[in-house]
């Protein structure tokens, strides 16, 4: 990837191509958008860099202590050495970012691959392609607020927090001393907080634009003007704050500051300005001088920062954290504006030579900002895969008949036809088994004679053609079944596809189409575990949930037969996309949603896989999905955690809720019911009565798409967000 850097012994800029950095746990990795050239601490380094061995010694006095004290434990030589060899070195630049979570780390739960944040740090938000960013340094970006402006995230909370060291109140005046950037912020966040505000800087333009950004008035401090305007607002009592937010070796800033503060005024520095205080000026009125630290509390605390300790609330209100967090909201809301700060917009890949615009003074700004290669849309796209969750506008038809009975016809009838399905069809009345559509003669024949079709045929036009057909089954090999769904839809037929529903995003895409195309919705894919009459008494007996819930599903599945066509993945799909439906299903009904992301990850040749839902409301779900598990172990159990209660499924034959009062289901040993007789009598009601249909589409398409995402997140290694329009 690539970095700006300074060399501060020569002065040299450069661009450098450097390796990516780890995604450490405790933080994220993130892709750069916008970084902010900040024209007042930055350019100050850039311009210390370019000075004599003399000048960077007079310029930096805390440093010349240090040296002084390194030669008296360590001696001369081994002094010049450190010193030299520090010198001699690349330094990174920036602070401040606006990018996309490209990997999470352990222990991170906030935000995921795809989200937008703001990041903060001159050693995590760098002028770099990509920054690792521990937790407390990164917010997730508003809706609504632009990457740009989300980049200013940083220098805001600086701005922000001198205001809370000056703490204003309503109908106070304050001055602002310096109209840089950080004073264009001051002056807007006391505005917002009903606090009428003076600027003053030698910059006519600066001025103007404070003013257009909400100061009452604002000049020159060598003019009278300034001095003029606080006497008009305050009266002649002087204004009840003051704040230094210029750079610079002149004292005028802090002799302003005494003359236009009023009794027992509070002066607040900011920026890097000279502090030699007029002792007399500042004992007389008492003034109480404050400093702000940077960002806000947890600065240059090490167990803040990298480690991600937080403050509790109760005790620090506001940290560097909550002050980044606030100021993206301001700026969300349009309380704050930074869009007028922008003067220049430069492709990162021109860093140097907007650097040396800069500091030469041919370029002036208040505020630069880089552009990386990609915008954030592009960005989102290249480092958040997606599968889509499309949607479909369905024409209302006419209302279906009621029937005393309905006609079915089977397309397919192998193992699990005959032994899941047909059997219970075969003895429910008002059904009437009419065709079955089979490839081979003898399958046909065989479905014939032990279900009492009335036909067995190979001809699945003649099917889709006969009218007095009502629905049909598809319960064929995985791959054909998105075809043959389209086909029968199409053709107007209300359709059973047992899962999964499609392989890929174009077979479900293709079925959608028909559906719109045809004015047909009539669909039901066979999940049937929702159905079951054991997890749906679980489930009452739980009850509604206010909170987030978790969802862990070990599924035991054992290793297939050798020859099974299920491991024919090139045209059949993987195990999972075959089957993993099901348990996708069974926990966005027990949760009520759809899921909206999810990762996976998996053993050598994906055969044991671990899947992890996130829902809209923060819940997640934990698939286990194994076949390294001893045959003897049950093959599905589930727990469901929320609000102080848990819901416990047993592979179908117990389950138990824990809460203010404890069920347990009978203890007997009964045979397991997955739910498949209730499924075939919700959907055979619903073609007899012309009734909506057991499961919404919207939520076979949710399921459809996260199944797939599972491969797509496999592919990857990161989670896949689940794209709605």
């Amino acid at each position: 990837m690539k970095q700006v850097v300074q060399n501060y012994k020569s002065g040299e800029l450069a661009v450098l191509d450097v390796p990516v950095p780890g995604c450490k746990p405790g933080g994220v990795l993130v892709r750069t958008v916008y970084s902010l050239i900040s024209t007042g601490t930055e350019m100050m380094k850039v311009s210390e860099a370019g000075m004599s061995m003399l000048g960077k010694a007079r310029s930096r006095p805390d440093q010349v202590a240090k040296v002084m004290q390194s030669v008296a434990t360590n001696g001369v030589p081994a002094t010049y050495r450190k010193v030299m060899g520090k010198l001699d070195s690349y330094t990174p630049l920036g602070y401040s970012l606006c990018g996309v979570v490209e990997q999470v780390g352990a222990g991170v739960d906030d935000v995921k691959v795809g989200d937008l944040v703001a990041c903060a740090g001159n050693e995590h938000a760098l002028h770099a392609e990509l920054n690792w960013v521990p937790k407390n340094l990164y917010v997730p970006v508003p809706d609504g607020l632009a990457p740009q402006h989300a980049a200013f995230g940083t220098v805001g909370s600086i701005a922000m927090q001198g205001v809370r060291q000056g703490e204003p109140q309503l109908g106070e005046v304050a001055l602002v001393i310096g109209l840089g950037l950080i004073g264009q912020l001051v002056v807007q966040l006391l505005a917002a907080s009903g606090v009428r505000v003076v600027g003053a800087d030698p910059d006519p333009a600066r001025c103007e634009l404070a003013e257009r950004l909400g100061a009452a008035a604002c000049g020159d401090p060598a003019s009278t003007a300034v001095e003029n305007a606080v006497a008009e607002l305050t009266d002649g009592h002087g204004v009840d704050q003051v704040y230094l937010a210029a750079g610079g070796g002149s004292n005028q800033p802090v002799e302003l500051a005494a003359k236009l503060a009023r009794d027992r005024g509070r002066v607040v520095d900011i920026g890097k300005c000279r502090l030699d205080l007029p002792w007399n000026a500042y004992y007389e009125k008492e003034l109480d001088v404050r400093f702000s630290r940077s960002y806000g509390p947890g600065r240059y605390d090490p167990s803040y920062e990298l480690e991600g300790r937080d403050y509790p609330i109760g005790y620090v209100r506001w940290t560097e954290r909550r002050n980044l967090a606030c100021f993206l909201d301001l700026a969300a809301r349009g309380q704050v504006d930074v869009e007028p700060l922008i003067s220049h917009v430069a492709d990162f890949d021109d860093a140097v030579e907007t650097y040396r615009r800069l500091k030469d003074g041919e370029l002036k700004a208040v505020t630069a900002l880089f552009r990386y290669a990609e915008q954030a849309g592009e960005t989102r796209e290249a480092t958040a895969p997606a599968v889509a969750v499309p949607t479909v506008q369905v024409k209302a038809g006419p209302a279906r008949a009621a029937k005393a009975s309905v006609k079915l016809a089977f397309v397919g009838a192998g193992n699990y036809a005959t032994s899941m399905l047909l059997p219970h069809l075969a003895q429910r009345e008002g059904v009437e088994l009419s065709t079955v559509v089979t490839t081979t003669s003898l399958s046909g024949a065989n479905a014939q004679r032990k279900f009492g079709f009335k036909e067995a045929t190979t001809d699945l036009d003649a099917v889709l053609g006969d009218k007095s057909i009502d629905a049909v089954f598809v319960v064929t090999r995985h791959s054909s079944h998105a075809e043959l769904t389209r086909q029968a839809l199409l053709a107007g037929k209300t359709v059973f596809v047992e899962k999964p529903l499609a392989l890929t995003e174009d077979e479900l895409s293709g079925v959608l189409a028909a559906v719109e195309e045809s004015g047909n919705d009539r669909l039901q894919v066979g999940f049937n575990r929702r159905f079951a009459p054991l997890l749906q008494e679980a489930r009452n007996h739980f009850g509604a949930r206010s909170g987030p819930a978790h969802l862990r599903y070990l599924v035991n599945a054992g290793r297939l037969a050798h020859g099974s066509w299920y491991l024919q993945q090139g045209s059949e799909g993987s195990r999972f996309v075959g089957e993993g439906g099901h348990f996708i299903d069974t926990a966005s009904w027990l949760l009520d949603a759809d899921p909206v992301s999810v990762y996976a990850t998996a053993t050598s040749g994906n055969e044991d896989l671990q899947v992890v839902l996130r829902y809209p409301d923060g819940s997640t779900a934990t698939i286990s999905y194994v076949t390294s598990g001893p045959s003897g172990f049950p093959k599905e159990t589930l727990d469901l955690v929320a609000d102080g209660r848990a819901l416990r499924l047993d592979d179908f034959v117990r389950a138990s809720v824990y809460g203010r009062k404890k069920w347990v289901s009978s203890r007997l040993p009964k045979a397991r019911d997955k739910g498949q007789n209730a499924e075939l009598a919700a959907f055979v009601k619903a073609v007899r009565t012309g009734g909506p249909m057991p499961v919404p589409l919207e939520s076979l398409v949710a399921t459809t798409a996260a199944t797939l995402a599972v491969q797509a997140g496999l592919a990857g290694g990161v989670p896949v967000t689940l794209a709605r329009p």
